[in-house]
């Protein structure tokens, strides 16, 4: 089976691609699955779910990678991503750093930053250190691809 991300050949029975990661799709993978939507994030103080105080609804979906497709996590006034259990939006990868970004809300806009991960964030392909997020932008990291809903 070739990736149509990257043109790879991969074994047959692979989901993913050896080479870039990207979800193989095939004849086999026709059947929408039902995902739980997860919580809106945390307090790290307490745990506590907490809603975010700008920019109501804004939010970040997983389009493919680890077969999370679908989860959906509201944007707090700071989201963290990474492979670090404790982080807001937990990516258990290896091409996922454990800090790898952070999402800012400050009611007026939102912006992705990058912290010095080893295979970098991308927001519509193009490598960013911090990057000013519109709706509908694709981030991209690791093997993970999210996309950007404003409200």
């Amino acid at each position: 089976m070739f990736c149509t991300a990257c043109g790879h050949q991969n074994n047959e029975d692979a989901n993913y691609c050896a080479k870039c990661g990207s979800y193989l799709v095939g004849e086999q993978h026709t059947e929408t699955i039902p995902m739980p939507l997860p919580g809106v994030g945390r307090d790290p103080d307490s745990n506590v779910p907490v809603e975010p105080s700008g920019g109501q609804g804004a939010a970040l979906v997983i389009r493919a990678g680890g077969g999370r497709a679908g989860e959906h996590f509201k944007l707090l006034d700071t989201t963290t991503i990474g492979r670090s259990p404790t982080s807001d939006i937990f990516l258990d990868d290896v091409t996922v750093s454990r800090e790898h970004a952070v999402v800012y809300n400050d009611g007026s806009s939102i912006r992705i930053e990058d912290r010095a991960s080893l295979n970098g964030t991308f927001v519509s392909h193009e490598r960013v250190d911090k990057q000013a997020l519109t709706d509908g932008d694709e981030i991209q990291i690791g093997k993970f691809k999210l996309t950007y809903l404003a409200e």
